[in-house]
């Protein structure tokens, strides 16, 4: 088996564990009212957009997420909050360094022996969902289900449909299928840009990802026979059908949205596995992107 999919396995545990955790970190999460940026790269960054968009529908304050290197350097935040798995990537370091004394900064890493644990003002530290394979999976969900939790949005029935999530076969044909594409609504936009990150990363898949309602705006051109939708929480009234009427296949996400991403995790491994590629090293990839000073 391979560290990924151990990993991935591994995730109803860790979810369990942040979730009990929450309280303990509150003091370094955003506390209600604040305006906040949440930031990363790659995988961190689509779960900011994610917990940007659960944090603003709960009323606890503007929430707005940004890749590290894209970071507004003019505009006024509360706190800002960083995810970085390694705790060593370039652009996360530089942000915070350029918001030290100015902006209150966390970091929310999986590796507590890190250039990061000296460049934020506050660290929580998720070191028992860190990873061995360059393809995150437990580090980046379990930071979400922390906040979540924090957000007082995480229930037990999250874990129960994790757990559901890796027990159910996939459906089938969907290994086979040459296209993926992933679709979400509000803060499972993020998810579904995850999804697709997953599926490129793994298995070097032809995946794309939408908010759910822009799908029909032109995208749906590509859906036919053999290739996939996947819908990340509740789907747009017909969407379902006019996928079917294009020969595609609908996935529908019946689960909470954070364990249907553990079943796109899921598929990300088959269908490496049935392209004869090894999951744990994709192609081009490293654990944590780190920029020579010519280079940033």
């Amino acid at each position: 088996m391979s560290h990924v999919e151990n990993e991935l396995n591994s995730q109803p545990a860790c979810w369990t564990r942040a979730a009990t955790e929450a309280a303990e970190y509150a003091g370094a999460l955003p506390a209600t009212g604040e305006r906040v940026a949440v930031v990363g790269c790659g995988t961190s960054f689509f779960m900011a957009q994610a917990v940007a968009a659960l944090r603003e529908q709960a009323g606890q304050g503007e929430t707005d997420a940004f890749a590290a290197s894209e970071f507004p350097p003019g505009r006024a935040y509360d706190r800002v909050v960083a995810l970085t798995r390694s705790g060593t990537t370039t652009e996360v370091l530089a942000l915070l360094a350029g918001l030290r004394g100015r902006t209150r900064t966390t970091a929310v890493t999986a590796d507590p022996h890190t250039p990061v644990m000296e460049s934020a003002d506050e660290v929580v530290v998720l070191d028992y969902a860190d990873e061995r394979s360059v393809v995150q999976t437990r580090f980046a969900t379990t930071a979400l289900t922390l906040l979540r939790a924090h957000l007082g949005l995480h229930t037990d029935a999250v874990v129960a449909d994790a757990r559901t999530a890796l027990d159910t076969p996939l459906p089938e044909g969907l290994v086979e299928c040459t296209q993926f594409t992933f679709l979400g609504r509000g803060w499972t936009v993020g998810l579904a840009n995850e999804a697709g990150l997953k599926m490129r990363e793994a298995a070097l898949a032809w995946t794309e990802a939408y908010p759910a309602m822009e799908y029909r705006h032109g995208p749906i051109s590509i859906t036919t026979r053999g290739t996939a939708a996947w819908m990340l929480g509740e789907a747009p009234e017909g969407l379902a059908e006019q996928v079917r009427e294009t020969g595609g296949l609908w996935v529908a996400g019946g689960l909470d949205p954070l364990a249907e991403l553990v079943r796109a995790q899921r598929l990300a491994v088959a269908v490496a596995a049935a392209r004869g590629l090894d999951p744990d090293r994709p192609r081009h990839l490293t654990r944590s992107v780190i920029l020579a000073p010519a280079a940033r």
